[in-house]
């Protein structure tokens, strides 16, 4: 019996070391990706432990991304950085936090994953919306993200933009367009989680603008019938960067653990997971296989129009930039 109990015991005693000596992860990520994530991690943790025979634990920290890489820069202990704005990692690179070239460390400009803007209104679109122009009109009340706080409010910001330049709008004209847009927003959120939160739990505005990835958190979280999925006549290309945060993996020892995570993004089953999320994957065959998924809309990307997110950045969200020019806090 004796014996029994000391097996028992230093069974006991083992799985607790092994619990003890796994690595941890932490990815600070942008708001909307929290279920995205979960099941991210639900795959990678046994797909390593088989590849390693080591056990991890990953942990989530959300918010909007720019408050995220803020959170990063100011210390937060984070393994991985994965955002929705390549500006917020552009930050931590200028910060040496991340690798000055870690957009060449992994495929792809280092965005496993896209997404685009769309509009989501209420069951029915009694307001009849259809595309960018609508947003302008009067008495159409309008939930967006601040562009200063996350990647989803740039988006949405520079979307509009370019649907008005690409219908030849001269500077003026697309000030105005742009005036009017904003002049509506009745909620501008922190991140698009709140956004979300917003429009369907305090019911607020008629219009919400977020990513295309938000639909399936929303069909999920408040079901299928609440909204309906507008896909305006064009919009932007959102990647979705990802990035090792040097300074935490030299320090606890991560490096190859961090590796290993982001590098599943690109895999077949990370792809997958991506595609089930609405999130657009890069993989060409698990895009084909979810072709209902992702309609078709003629997208444009940031470099087209803006140069790159962070010559935008200094244009239109910088303080005294374009935004703070049309946007008047309420």
């Amino acid at each position: 019996m004796k014996q029994k109990i000391h097996l028992i015991l230093a069974g006991a005693l083992l799985a607790a070391s092994s619990v003890a000596s796994a690595q941890t992860l932490l990815n600070a990520s942008y708001d909307v990706a929290r279920e995205f994530y979960k099941d991210i991690n639900a795959a990678f943790v046994p797909a390593y432990k088989k590849a390693t025979g080591k056990d991890v634990k990953i942990d989530q920290a959300h918010g909007g991304s720019s408050a995220q890489a803020r959170a990063v820069a100011d210390g937060l202990d984070a393994d991985v950085v994965t955002m929705n704005t390549t500006t917020d990692i552009e930050f931590l690179a200028e910060k040496g936090v991340v690798a000055k070239d870690w957009n060449k460390r992994f495929p792809d400009n280092a965005a496993p994953t896209t997404s685009t803007m769309l509009l989501l209104t209420r069951n029915g679109n009694p307001k009849g919306i259809k595309d960018w122009d609508d947003l302008t009109k009067p008495g159409i009340q309008v939930v967006v993200v601040n562009p200063k706080t996350g990647g989803n409010g740039r988006y949405a910001y520079l979307a509009a933009l370019g649907y008005i330049k690409k219908q030849g709008a001269t500077d003026a004209q697309a000030q105005e367009f742009m005036t009017k847009l904003y002049k509506n927003v009745i909620v501008l959120a922190r991140g698009g989680r709140d956004a979300t939160t917003a429009f369907l739990q305090r019911n607020t505005g008629d219009v919400l603008v977020t990513f295309e990835s938000e639909v399936e958190s929303v069909n999920k979280e408040f079901g299928k019938d609440k909204v309906d999925v507008v896909y305006p006549s064009t919009s932007i290309v959102a990647e979705n960067p990802v990035a090792v945060v040097e300074r935490t993996v030299a320090k606890k020892g991560t490096a190859d653990l961090a590796k290993a995570y982001l590098n599943f993004l690109y895999s077949d089953e990370g792809q997958e997971i991506a595609a089930k999320h609405s999130i657009r994957p890069r993989s060409a065959a698990v895009l084909k296989k979810y072709a209902s998924t992702f309609k078709p809309v003629k997208l444009f990307t940031v470099e087209e129009l803006f140069g790159s997110l962070s010559q935008a950045q200094k244009v239109h969200f910088n303080d005294g930039g374009q935004f703070d020019k049309i946007y008047t806090v309420k």
